[in-house]
C-alpha cells in the first residue's frame, strides 16, 4: 500500500501546522509504515527539524499522528 508521510512544524503561539515536506512510502501495512515514519523523522534532511509527522492513506484520510514531543 502507498502511504504519505507529513513532516510538519508547530507554531508555538496558536498551534497551527506547517507542512515541511510529505514523503511517499510502499509499506505492507501500517506498522510497517509507523516504523518508516519514525526513521525517517529522525533521518530526513530537512531546513527545519520536524515537530511530528502524519501517516495519510492513498485517499488522503490520517491514520496515524506522531509527535515525539508531545505536542
Amino acid at each position: 500500500m502507498h502511504y504519505t508521510f507529513e513532516f510538519y512544524r508547530i507554531r508555538p503561539g496558536d498551534k497551527a501546522h506547517a507542512t515541511l515536506d510529505r514523503v511517499q512510502q510502499e509499506a505492507s501495512d501500517l506498522d510497517a509504515a509507523m516504523m518508516k515514519a519514525r526513521s525517517l523523522f529522525a533521518s530526513l534532511d530537512l531546513p527545519q527539524r520536524p515537530d511530528g509527522v502524519r501517516i495519510l492513506d492513498e485517499g488522503g484520510a490520517e491514520l496515524f499522528v506522531w509527535n515525539p514531543g508531545g505536542h
